[in-house]
């Protein structure tokens, strides 16, 4: 059978693919299963794989809150735009996870010209510039340019003295963060040029998908118990992560929840948060 994908493009339907990833949501073989056979009982000739994920998200909120959201991470992460601001703030905290110093929207002088810095972070003193590249869009990916551009304001930085974590820090190492995927010539240059490049699945074994669910990183956006204005005040309030609200629940109170969704929202982030 024949679906079609997000850019257009058309493939033959894999059910193999979408079975690995229902699992990988959290439910049981057995639930799996029974998505599955009603899925395949659904789907017709040309079907989008939008509709099929809709189709995906939906039974397994049936199942459990926490499964659906574990399932719509990327969509999740997509949520944090559309300016990339917030994905930003989330990179920020994925780095603090791994026990890296970090501060965000630092304007830094290099040899030629000032530049804007996303993140800069610090680990057994070596510090590092972190660039975001947000795409709404779910197909685009950063190319060979990116990479290439970054290198330009990498170089103007290094090996200069800046007013950081203390006065006379230097920038030693550069990351570039993508919410999608780097192309091939953009990795290729990338490993070339000794920049770390992080996306949804690059590097294969330590990527955007698996930091969150090795760490339980999820982005607030994640809940499907909130709606999309409720999580807009959280992100405001500097609420980035799930397992941020299960630490300060009263900004769910701040926000205007009442206490039996408060009570809903919490099941919900606390489920997800348990799961590795």
């Amino acid at each position: 059978m024949k679906i079609v994908k997000h850019s257009g493009l058309i493939v033959e339907f894999n059910p193999s693919k979408l079975k690995k990833s229902l699992l990988k949501s959290g439910a049981n073989s057995k639930v799996v299963d029974g998505i599955m056979k009603q899925i395949e009982g659904e789907i017709y000739e040309g079907i989008s794989t939008k509709q099929i994920y809709k189709m995906a998200f939906a039974l397994l909120k049936k199942t459990a809150n926490s499964h659906a959201a574990r399932y719509n991470l990327r969509e999740a992460i997509r949520l944090l735009g559309p300016a990339g601001f917030f994905f930003e703030k989330y990179t920020a905290r994925l780095f603090a996870s791994e026990n890296y110093k970090t501060l965000t929207n630092m304007t830094l002088f290099g040899k030629c010209v000032s530049h804007e810095i996303d993140v800069v972070v610090k680990k057994s003193d070596i510090i590092s510039m972190v660039e975001c590249k947000f795409h709404m869009g779910r197909e685009a990916a950063s190319d060979v340019k990116v990479p290439m551009y970054i290198l330009s304001r990498f170089n103007d930085l290094k090996d200069r003295h800046h007013s950081i974590f203390t006065e006379r820090d230097m920038i030693s190492k550069c990351w570039i963060v993508t919410n999608n995927r780097f192309t091939k010539d953009a990795i290729d240059f990338g490993k070339c040029s000794g920049l770390n490049l992080l996306s949804w699945d690059y590097p294969p074994n330590d990527n955007l998908k698996t930091k969150n669910d090795s760490n339980a990183l999820y982005p607030i956006t994640c809940l499907t118990t909130l709606t999309l204005a409720e999580k807009d005040k959280l992100l405001v309030l500097d609420i980035i992560l799930v397992r941020e609200i299960v630490a300060n629940s009263q900004y769910l109170d701040k926000i205007g929840l009442s206490p039996n969704r408060i009570k809903n929202v919490l099941r919900e982030a606390s489920e997800l948060c348990r799961y590795i």
